[in-house]
């Protein structure tokens, strides 16, 4: 009998000798965090370390012909950025792709980026996501994978009120160093200020990716608040003129060497002249279009893409082999000469 009654509590019986049915306590759930989200398990990373980053790159995840994740053409970039001065990667962002990733894909990669390179860098895990027990699952297992800190985005396509926003984010934020990533052309919908500042009470608030644009990131940062570019073809801007303390980039995928000089060497207006036509050429396409086209003409992925994404047309192919002539093949990742691969080059996968 009682094997079959399994937890529940036989103490109480009555005079005829029936035990009393009582629920068992352990099925009322204490509104606390629980031990993987605590702070002394979760907090290892300090988060004045996150807040100190002045180059991070939104990685680029390779792939192979059957649609899985090329982790040796992975590293070898990683590798790349850590040799050029890069501080931390974004991995399984936009960029990266994590929009068609599976979540056992997702924290494989970040356990796997941490697990190769974490001490040479700061590994920033895209956990966020829509749903706020996605965000809050993912970003337990990255943080108990290791990542450094976590990047969340607010809540997209089914959209949120302000005070859910801040709902959502503090059910995050308790976990480890997070930064916030307002995105709106993305999102359909602006993380305001008044959000930022209510959430940035928090003691593990590093400080936001910000794509709206200088006159916001400058607000920010008149009231002491850590801000990187999420833009960048405004980043040096952003550095120099108002205040943000580096970027989150996607050329610095390309051109980490070249990144490092705008993020570090003080202003410098040529160099960020020179960047611009490769900025405006990785933009002509929704993100991650232009770079994964690039990265394969530049031999450092293969041609490979999960649908939705296809390659730019021969005519941007062409182009951006130019671009790279000008600004010198030597600035740029890899070490295969640059080419205009053919339509018949690339491999597109929808089953994945």
């Amino acid at each position: 009998m009682a094997s079959a009654l399994g937890c529940c509590s036989l103490k109480a019986t009555h005079r005829g000798g029936t035990p009393k049915w009582r629920s068992p306590r352990a099925a009322v759930i204490p509104n606390f965090h629980l031990p993987m989200r605590s702070y002394e398990v979760k907090n290892r990373t300090n988060v004045d370390d996150i807040k100190s980053l002045r180059l991070i790159t939104a990685i680029k995840t390779p792939y192979l012909p059957d649609g899985r994740f090329d982790l040796e053409a992975y590293d070898a970039l990683v590798n790349m950025q850590i040799e050029d001065g890069v501080e931390g990667v974004i991995v399984g962002g936009t960029t990266g792709e994590g929009q068609l990733m599976s979540w056992d894909e997702h924290i494989m990669l970040i356990g796997h980026t941490v697990n190769c390179f974490g001490g040479s860098i700061k590994v920033i895990g895209n956990t966020g996501s829509n749903s706020t027990r996605e965000a809050i699952h993912a970003t337990e297992q990255g943080f108990a994978v290791g990542m450094h800190a976590a990047l969340h985005i607010n809540p997209y396509y089914g959209k949120t009120s302000l005070d859910g926003l801040i709902s959502h984010f503090d059910s995050v934020l308790p976990m480890g160093p997070t930064i916030i990533y307002n995105v709106p052309s993305r999102t359909g919908q602006d993380i305001p200020q008044g959000v930022v500042q209510n959430i940035a009470k928090s003691p593990n608030f590093a400080g936001v990716k910000e794509c709206v644009g200088n006159d916001r990131i400058e607000e920010y940062t008149r009231n002491g608040l850590v801000v990187w570019s999420g833009n960048d073809d405004q980043c040096h801007d952003s550095r120099w003129f108002h205040g943000a303390t580096g970027v989150i980039s996607v050329a610095s995928n390309l051109v980490p060497g070249l990144m490092r000089e705008l993020m570090f060497g003080g202003t410098n207006s040529s160099l960020n002249s020179k960047l611009l036509p490769l900025i405006d050429w990785l933009f002509q396409e929704p993100n991650p279009i232009g770079l994964n086209t690039a990265l394969a003409q530049l031999g450092v992925v293969r041609p490979i893409f999960r649908l939705p994404y296809v390659p730019l047309p021969l005519a941007k192919r062409v182009e951006f082999v130019n671009i790279v002539k000008e600004l010198g093949r030597e600035n740029f990742v890899g070490e295969k000469d640059v080419q205009v691969l053919e339509d018949d080059d690339f491999i597109l996968i929808g089953r994945y």
